[in-house]
């Protein structure tokens, strides 16, 4: 029989291997990209990294990370934007807190909100890299981390100083903001530390949760010390009437 023959038995119909290979889930080459470049920079400073070692890092071609991303700084600044939601998360948590200025426990709520989400942030798999970065980066005045603060987290700390303030009304604004920034020094500083396992001779590790209690304690305590004392409420006595007395 002739295998033109209409008779002949049709032969099972096999896929091209180029359809095949679609069906082969191919990685997020941006997200790698992202992924990269946060890693190094967190690891190595932005200003120490290249272009090139993203691409290497990322296991992509050089070219691609222009293509999603454009030049280095773009890169740095697409990080952050890819992380707005930490931000978004700890504003939402300032806006829940209940603004009582007679109630102690106001202040500590508000540490908690700007403190807590990032803490887990570092000791999670997806931010650990992320943290370190803010940790690293946000410290040093250049073009790149200005913009990325002017952005991002100034309003972050501008809602957080109202907050601070709005507890704090015997301070100035200017106090406040003072103690807004040595809190975010201590915070960062909290964030990068390798040495206390060293320093306390075995006694305390890295990215210890009861750290982040600690952590929190000492800076409302710090706060309340660094303010003036708020001037005591007095109550008025009334002299008393012959009738009453």
């Amino acid at each position: 029989m002739s295998p033109l023959s209409p008779t002949a038995p049709a032969s099972p119909r096999q896929p091209p291997a180029r359809a095949a290979r679609r069906t082969v889930a191919r990685p997020d080459r941006k997200a790698a990209i992202l992924l990269a470049a946060e890693k190094l920079f967190a690891q190595r400073g932005y200003h120490a990294v290249s272009i090139r070692q993203i691409a290497e890092e990322a296991g992509v071609p050089l070219a691609l990370v222009a293509y999603y991303y454009g030049p280095k700084h773009e890169l740095f600044y697409a990080i952050f934007e890819h992380w707005n939601d930490t931000i978004e998360e700890r504003l939402a948590a300032l806006r829940r807190i209940p603004h009582d200025p007679q109630d102690p426990r106001t202040l500590a709520r508000i540490v908690e909100a700007f403190t807590g989400p990032v803490l887990r942030l570092r000791t999670s798999a997806e931010g650990e890299y992320y943290a370190l970065l803010v940790a690293r980066e946000l410290y040093h005045a250049t073009a790149e981390t200005d913009r990325v603060l002017r952005a991002y987290f100034d309003p972050l700390a501008n809602a957080f100083i109202d907050a601070m303030h709005g507890v704090l009304p015997h301070a100035a604004r200017g106090q406040v903001a003072w103690c807004y920034q040595f809190v975010l020094g201590a915070l960062l500083h909290h964030l990068s530390d390798t040495r206390v396992e060293r320093l306390s001779r075995g006694e305390s590790v890295q990215g210890d949760p009861a750290a982040g209690v600690l952590l929190n304690k000492f800076i409302v305590g710090g706060i309340r010390a660094a303010l003036p004392t708020p001037a005591p409420t007095t109550t008025r006595f009334h002299k008393p009437t012959r009738r009453q007395a």
